[in-house]
């Protein structure tokens, strides 16, 4: 076997691009209500841990850095051929629940939904999509099973993304090519785009107002799609799975109580405003336990003048002396 060193860099690179960090220690949503709530042709939103993932999230201004369409189990698939191709391309347990996904390093590939357990996710469903149609949807994206991840149109994507550039954003880019061929690369959002068009069922269409007031809808171009679409799509249910159970009383949550903050890599601590504010109320309370104002001066009660007999008693001044006179030795005489 001849020796390629441009092949031999290249998968280092895509190694070490794709290589995933410790998880959180618990992610945000409950996997086991994810598995329950889940349906065939729901597209899974994951909130990755590889290094491409926060790339993603840095030029897509979102959360989500990777998209994957359920299919569900086995016996979930109508078509006989498309069991078959599935079985292909998987030899696992036939009543595991599976996704079909585009990865890098990987290309199309069919994985159990639990490889997603230790991450966030979010469930994105096509409103009023009708079974056949979504038969149709899964079998257009099992069709793509074995294609190569296009990593030129990734890199595409982000140089038209960035709100500047060295190069113009379309120039020699294989987003806007008309006539590129059979594909034989696909990346995870843009195969599921183009799966759900295939039935004509709405993403992010573009809106062309016509001369009468009517509206047309524009298919977009397929390319163009990244995993945060179809959580803003108005043509998706968005489904939460929270550890929590839905409360009307939000005061009711177990909220940390020591002020605590933490960061998107998990580090938590208090922040120094907190802290000072903090520090500051025990003061105050530490003061006033150990500094008693003195009570006001009460008099007691035997100092306390009657004011019912102070009121009927005459001023000093107006007051007879109430001893009788003596009588003089004159008086006596001249009596």
């Amino acid at each position: 076997m001849v020796f390629n060193p441009a092949a031999w860099l290249g998968r280092k690179i895509v190694r070490w691009l794709t290589a995933e960090h410790a998880p959180a220690t618990r992610p945000l949503c409950d996997f086991d209500r994810v598995r329950y709530e889940v349906r065939p042709c729901d597209v899974i939103l994951v909130e990755g841990r590889s290094r491409v993932s926060e790339i993603i999230r840095t030029i897509t201004q979102s959360p989500w850095s990777h998209s994957a369409l359920y299919i569900g189990r086995i016996h979930d698939i109508d078509d006989p051929e498309l069991r078959e191709k599935v079985l292909s391309f998987y030899d696992g347990d036939p009543n595991e629940q599976l996704v079909i996904e585009a990865w890098l390093g990987e290309g199309t590939v069919v994985n159990p939904l639990t490889k997603y357990r230790q991450d966030s996710l979010r469930i994105c469903r096509p409103s009023g999509l009708t079974r056949e149609d979504a038969q149709k949807v899964l079998k257009f994206a099992l069709q793509h099973l074995g294609f190569e991840y296009d990593l030129r149109q990734l890199l595409d994507l982000a140089r038209f993304l960035f709100p500047w550039g060295i190069l113009p954003r379309r120039w020699r880019s294989s987003l806007f090519e008309h006539n590129a061929g059979t594909p034989t690369r696909s990346v995870c959002s843009s195969m599921i785009a183009a799966a759900f068009a295939s039935v004509h069922f709405p993403v992010l269409p573009v809106l062309q107002e016509r001369a009468d007031g009517s509206v047309r809808l524009i298919p977009r171009n397929t390319r163009l799609f990244t995993p945060r679409d179809f959580d803003y799509s108005p043509y998706f249910e968005i489904i939460k799975c929270p550890h929590l159970d839905r409360t009307p009383s939000y005061r009711k949550l177990p909220w940390d109580q020591k002020g605590r903050i933490c960061d998107d890599d998990g580090e938590c601590y208090i922040p120094e405003e907190t802290q000072a504010s903090t520090e500051a109320v025990a003061a105050e309370t530490v003061g006033h336990e150990t500094i008693e104002k003195p009570a006001p001066h009460k008099a007691p009660d035997d100092d306390i003048p009657d004011r019912e007999t102070d009121t009927a008693k005459k001023p000093a001044g107006d007051q007879e002396d109430e001893t009788p006179p003596q009588p003089t030795d004159n008086a006596d005489k001249a009596g």
